[in-house]
């Protein structure tokens, strides 16, 4: 039987209708560019969405994948395996943590850590220490816990009844922080950059009294890292950039350098919560993807990828502030590193499907915010091809609109 052609009626046949694919093919991809199968380049400013940290090609990452790949593919979690040991130790000593859980992906370290928070909790002799809150306009999965933690209804109607015991805190609003968590709350998580929110940032007042509460109430601070992680926001955690102080931190996304590979690694306050039989993965910590992680940690460091995240951040920063004062579409600009979100006038698909055409790559999320999670290999050049685009859309749109 001949194969479906590579196209939108095809994926319509094949799979369920849950992804609005764009009418790409793509075949490979070069840096910071995607290629698709006709032979078009595509500026990637989303680079999979925050997964491709070192862009397309990495020679590094790909020799990593391969050398370990000849080696061993898996084994399960039954054996030690040397890509393991290695990455968890990096992390450990990254984080200054205690003890690393692997998983597959971001729900499912968010799935663990909600776990580990109850178990934790249930140390303490209060049968009902078992609320976990996350806070408004948050993102932290798709799995039924995961989900119970996320604010957006697009996320979760439907799927109800969500997981019992879980609440919303109003971000960054101390009050309604105050009046929730007592010596019933076993975790609040919180993002401390909310990607899928529209690139907002948690406040040092709001970390100062959560901390304060934790010293009262003796719950755990939960750090979801899992997008802006790694690099992106210009450290390594972005969560030390508040002095958040977690006790769980989750890790994903880019961990893998493209490969399924999660983390929450742990304080010594919850480094014995898990026993034997507790919890586990058939393919968390797979050693082909801890290979690629390892590869991808060093080369941040190697290349200074952290540094160029601030540098290229702040310059496309510039440049979009430019673009602010001169396009009245643009009504906010919030940029932490490599994490950048520009609010506009109407629905951010219609700046995306613009780019698309001029061949660059941009996301909308929270209707009305363009989302920027390029490579943090991203030259000053591709920054300014990405800028010169807005512009162009920007510009066209406002001339149309005269016209009419």
């Amino acid at each position: 039987m001949a194969p479906l052609p590579i196209n939108r009626e095809s994926e319509q046949t094949l799979f369920f209708h849950n992804y609005a694919r764009l009418p790409i093919a793509v075949t490979h991809g070069e840096g910071g560019w995607l290629v698709g199968d006709d032979g078009t380049r595509y500026l990637d400013m989303i680079a999979g969405i925050g997964v491709n940290a070192l862009g397309y090609g990495d020679k590094r990452l790909a020799e990593a994948i391969s050398a370990q790949a000849a080696k061993l593919i898996h084994a399960s979690n039954l054996f030690m395996m040397q890509p393991q040991f290695e990455l968890a130790e990096k992390l450990l000593a990254l984080s200054g943590l205690s003890k690393v859980f692997f998983a597959n992906s971001g729900t499912e370290a968010i799935e663990a850590a909600i776990k580990m928070a109850r178990k934790w909790a249930g140390l303490f002799g209060n049968p009902y220490k078992k609320e976990v809150f996350s806070l408004s306009n948050c993102f932290h999965g798709r799995t039924y816990g995961a989900m119970s933690l996320t604010a957006k209804p697009q996320y979760v109607n439907g799927f109800e009844p969500l997981l019992a015991g879980t609440g919303m805190i109003n971000f960054n609003d101390i009050n309604d922080l105050e009046e929730q968590v007592s010596d019933n709350t076993a975790a609040v998580f919180v993002e401390v950059v909310q990607g899928e929110g529209g690139i907002h940032r948690i406040s040092q007042p709001f970390i100062d009294r959560l901390k304060e509460l934790r010293e009262q109430y003796n719950f755990l601070i939960v750090a979801d890292d899992i997008q802006a992680g790694c690099g992106r926001t210009g450290t390594f955690f972005s969560y030390t950039q508040v002095d958040a102080d977690p006790d769980l931190v989750c890790l994903a996304k880019p961990l893998g350098g493209g490969l399924p590979l999660s983390a929450v690694i742990g304080s010594e306050k919850v480094e014995n919560v898990l026993s034997y039989g507790n919890h586990g993965t058939t393919f968390g910590g797979n050693p082909v993807a801890c290979a690629a992680g390892i590869a991808m940690i060093n080369a941040i460091h190697d290349d200074h990828l952290m540094e160029n995240a601030k540098t290229i951040g702040n310059f496309i920063n510039d440049e979009l502030q430019k673009l602010g004062a001169k396009h009245p579409q643009i009504l906010d600009i919030r940029q932490y590193g490599l994490m950048i979100g520009i609010t506009v006038d109407k629905e951010a698909k219609y700046y995306a499907g613009k780019a698309l055409e001029k061949h660059v790559l941009i996301n909308a999320t929270s209707v009305n915010v363009i989302r920027l999670l390029p490579p943090l290999t991203i030259s000053r050049e591709e920054a300014q091809h990405c800028i010169t685009t807005l512009d162009e859309i920007l510009t066209e749109e406002t001339a149309a609109e005269k016209s009419c």
